[in-house]
């Protein structure tokens, strides 16, 4: 699994390896997209997997949900060593039921690529979760809507993101002609015949905190930052030690509005410390470290 984190803090590596086999077997890609400022990555992460071939049956590449998937797909095929040594099996795209119609429909300045609408189209399965979270009458209009976009992908209707593996890996369903029709550039290199990826209001706001945290404070801080910034706040997860909870270790993540948390295996031996990460528009990253800050159990 290549997992790519946006932000400069990593989270998702803590919450993927706790549901592997082998540690070993998870690669982090950090603070950059797939897509655009960390590519180059993606393809020497690649190439060093080469010569370990034998050692696995195929790689999953694990973007953030920010990347558009045609610099991606071009990057790879584009690429003769890698074209040689490795296929594109399937696109594969996780979309939330209860917040992807607000993201297609978001306006983008003009020139600006609109990431959900990108990897809805070059989606080969779609997997619609948190179905459990709308109405009938909301799936069957989001269905349509991903549907105007994307009539070949199948969607498979999902809960907590839980699917059979054998309808997403070792499929073949990729086609890159279908590609090439939806965006006839591309494989074009002149970056101004292409829309950008424009992410310049969107940033990913990382904290660290040594030590331990109160339970009641931040539950109050979280309640706050999610009634005032839900529309703005795409993502918001963490890894948390809170005081008077022994050796438990808590995880929580959140979509917009939505936010869930579960215990995690014990804390090891050692020094303790928290993470969360935030990624979404305009925020604050100094009022953000502050108001977590206040978090802090004080001995």
């Amino acid at each position: 699994v290549i997992e790519n984190e946006f932000g400069e803090i990593n989270i998702d590596e803590k919450l993927v390896s706790e549901n592997m086999a082998s540690k070993e077997d998870l690669i982090q890609m950090d603070n950059g997209c797939a897509c655009c400022s960390i590519r180059g990555d993606l393809v020497r992460t690649l190439g060093s997997l080469v010569e370990k071939r034998a050692q696995f049956d195929a790689i999953m590449l694990e973007t953030t949900g920010l990347a558009d998937p045609a610099p991606i797909i071009a990057t790879l095929k584009s690429n003769q060593w890698i074209d040689d040594n490795f296929l594109i099996d399937a696109v594969v795209c996780l979309a939330s039921a209860k917040h992807v119609k607000a993201h297609l429909d978001e306006e983008k300045p003009d020139g600006a690529v609109n990431e959900a609408v990108q990897q809805v189209a070059f989606s080969d399965k779609i997997l619609l979760n948190k179905v459990d979270l709308v109405s009938p009458e909301e799936k069957a209009a989001i269905r349509a809507r991903i549907a105007a976009i994307n009539n070949f992908a199948e969607v498979i209707e999902c809960e907590r993101s839980r699917v059979d593996l054998s309808k997403i890996i070792g499929i073949s369903s990729f086609d890159i002609e279908r590609c090439v029709d939806m965006d006839p550039v591309l494989f074009d290199k002149q970056d101004g015949e292409k829309k950008v990826h424009d992410l310049s209001m969107v940033a990913s706001v990382g904290i660290s905190v040594d030590g331990f945290l109160d339970v009641p404070k931040f539950n109050i801080f979280m309640a706050e930052l999610l009634q005032t910034r839900a529309a703005d706040l795409y993502r918001s997860k963490g890894v948390l030690s809170f005081a008077g909870q022994g050796d438990q270790k808590f995880v929580f993540q959140g979509v917009h509005m939505l936010f869930s948390g579960e215990p995690l295996e014990p804390w090891g031996p050692g020094p303790r410390e928290s993470r969360v990460v935030f990624i979404g528009r305009n925020l604050d990253a100094a009022t953000l470290n502050s108001e977590l800050e206040s978090c802090y159990a004080r001995a």
